[in-house]
């Protein structure tokens, strides 16, 4: 069941559009925002909402890469693989951050911390390599900084 919040922050979003479903993608975010991923109820809950068969909306759900449909760690690792990180290093990049958080691309470390994912592009293609956790993008990549980094988020109380 949709939270009193979230359906506030999505009918504001719906009446954006002269269509509640142009609103979908917005709303899965909505619902993602609140509660970390997007479960098939809150597809049900939405699809209502909206106007929408579960289906059709589970379809976009699934489209776009940065909607979860499945549990996530506390902060999401992307991991740009574009064709310029890939000039710049992305193997090693990859090899590192997989192996200090002991994960392969779509899986989330034992401790529910990180989720690693790969992203086909973070715009920062003259900073390459690069990769974003939550809403930080990091460029310029070496271990060193990697280490670094993930050692902040770890440390980070949240």
């Amino acid at each position: 069941m949709l939270t009193e919040q979230e359906r506030q922050e999505i009918e504001a979003e719906v009446g954006q559009y002269a269509n509640r479903r142009a609103a979908c993608i917005d709303a899965l975010k909505i619902l993602q925002r609140h509660r970390g991923w997007v479960s098939d109820e809150g597809i049900r809950d939405l699809s209502c909402m909206l106007g929408m068969t579960p289906e059709e909306l589970d379809s976009v759900a699934t489209f776009y890469n940065l909607i979860f449909r499945k549990p996530v760690g506390r902060h999401i690792v992307l991991l740009c693989n574009t064709i310029s990180c890939w000039i710049m290093g992305y193997e090693g990049i990859f090899n590192h951050v997989s192996g200090r958080l002991g994960i392969g691309f779509g899986q989330t470390t034992e401790d529910g911390r990180f989720t690693l994912l790969p992203i086909p592009c973070l715009g920062a293609c003259d900073r390459a390599p690069a990769m974003m956790i939550d809403d930080e993008l990091y460029t310029d990549l070496t271990p060193e900084r990697i280490d670094a980094l993930l050692s902040t988020y770890r440390s980070d109380g949240t």
